[in-house]
């Protein structure tokens, strides 16, 4: 990973990129660095996830209310203030919500499974 030396981040001036999921769509707004990588999301609603992700993050929910299924079954609802965080490899997740969400995601090489 490289230095990142001071700056600070106007999101309203990050181009914007629409991915679409099975349903509804995501808006990211980017910052990539050497092996690690900022993320401003938002989920709109009815939004479902289009794939089973692998690769791990720090997700921090910053408006709204989402749910994160694993592909084993098991369900978590994140709303305002709540994070998970995940490495890579650990678990086939995808992110649900009903009314929309607005997130902050980091990943990066920090999170890559050690001892493979």
């Amino acid at each position: 990973m490289s230095n990142i030396s001071f700056q600070t981040i106007n999101w309203d001036t990050i181009e914007n990129t629409e991915h679409k999921g099975e349903t509804g769509t995501a808006s990211w707004k980017t910052l990539s660095f050497d092996g690690l990588r900022f993320r401003m999301v938002e989920y709109s609603p009815g939004y479902l996830a289009n794939h089973w992700c692998q690769k791990g993050h720090i997700v921090h929910c910053l408006s709204g209310s989402f749910t994160t299924e694993l592909e084993t079954g098991e369900k978590f609802t994140l709303a305002t203030g709540m994070s998970y965080i995940v490495s890579d490899e650990l678990s086939s997740h995808r992110s649900v919500t009903s009314e929309g969400v607005k997130l902050l995601i980091v990943d990066g090489d920090f999170l890559e499974l050690t001892g493979k």
